[in-house]
């Protein structure tokens, strides 16, 4: 009889404002039994995203929360442990959704196979997984960057950010980064290549803007929200293409935002700048997955796509690190290694 555990981390209160370790429960509770065409996962990495903060509730979205009690929802790298489906074999690697947990059973339809010899596997839930397909999508469906133009990224050292960076140098744009602090925009230009770096937390934020965008901005992959938008809106160009992918800054207010009404700022720059603003939701474009790596894996395999991860050790570590993310400690792609 198998006697494994599975351990699990569930939600166990609504933030108030950012995530606290005090809002997770870890939990033990048997490990799942594959029936007939399922399969056994064990997971081996999980991935931590912003995502995570608005299924908790009380969040800046119209996405449904989770419930008290449920397990934390999550992208994951698993190894079959044990299969009764003809597709998968033992050993075989995967990447899915079965949540911040040890172990998951799947029927195949939610598992996409991964090879470990073509690429890291931390890379298949980083720049080759969600976060690098989120970026590419708002760079090639989304919006049309101008060819040669300048794109700037708002949170290019975060997970999405830095591949849209990439995206970006590998499709031969200008790119200027935007970060917090002088560590991160040192990384964006020396270790993602990016041609400009800007501070935002600086005092002299607007004079780093300025130099950094002498020709204007042509596209904008926006990641952040707010007082950012409008510190660049004097400095697009006309017809400037706007990619919303995120709005960090945002994410836990579920009121009014505090600060000065810019919204009439935004609106004649639409009209008279000629501006195309334009979200989306990457569940929409999992068809553009195949392409997606066609560009991307033989750029990650040759070292021209860089990237970086921040890694932690265990499950326990969870709810600790994932707190960390809204406090601007990490840089690059999240991920938990727990087996």
């Amino acid at each position: 009889m198998d006697k494994r555990v599975n351990r699990q981390i569930t939600l166990a209160a609504r933030p108030r404002g950012n995530p606290r370790p005090s809002d997770f429960e870890i939990v033990e509770r048997p490990a799942p039994v594959p029936g007939d065409g399922q399969v056994l996962l064990r997971n081996v990495l999980v991935s931590l995203d912003p995502y995570n903060r608005i299924i908790m509730g009380n969040a800046n979205s119209d996405q449904p929360a989770l419930d008290i009690g449920d397990p934390m929802f999550g992208f994951t790298i698993a190894v079959v442990e044990a299969s009764h489906h003809p597709a998968f074999a033992v050993g075989d690697h995967v990447a899915t959704t079965s949540g911040w947990q040890e172990y998951a059973v799947s029927d195949g339809s939610d598992l996409r196979p991964v090879d470990p010899r073509s690429a890291p596997l931390t890379a298949n839930l980083g720049i080759l997984g969600m976060t690098g397909l989120t970026a590419w999508v708002g760079l090639t469906r989304i919006i049309t960057p101008k060819p040669g133009g300048t794109l700037l990224v708002t949170a290019a050292a975060g997970a999405v950010g830095s591949a849209a960076t990439q995206i970006g140098r590998l499709r031969g744009h200008r790119v200027v980064g935007v970060a917090g602090g002088p560590e991160k925009s040192r990384h964006l230009l020396e270790d993602l290549g990016v041609d400009a770096a800007v501070d935002y937390r600086a005092p002299d934020f607007a004079e780093q803007l300025a130099r950094a965008v002498p020709d204007g901005i042509d596209s904008v992959y926006e990641n952040v929200g707010a007082s950012m938008v409008a510190a660049l809106l004097p400095h697009l160009n006309t017809g400037a293409q706007l990619a919303v992918g995120g709005v960090m800054s945002q994410i836990t207010e579920t009121g009014a935002f505090e600060g000065p009404d810019r919204l009439p700022d935004l609106t004649r720059a639409v009209l008279y700048k000629d501006l195309t603003i334009r979200g989306f939701s990457v569940p929409d474009h999992f068809d553009s997955y195949p392409e997606f790596l066609a560009e991307m894996a033989p750029a990650v395999a040759s070292g021209e796509a860089r990237y970086a991860e921040h890694l932690v050790e265990g499950l326990d570590t969870i709810p600790h690190a994932f707190e960390d993310m809204f406090h601007g400690r990490t840089t690059g792609k999240m991920i938990a290694r727990i087996g």
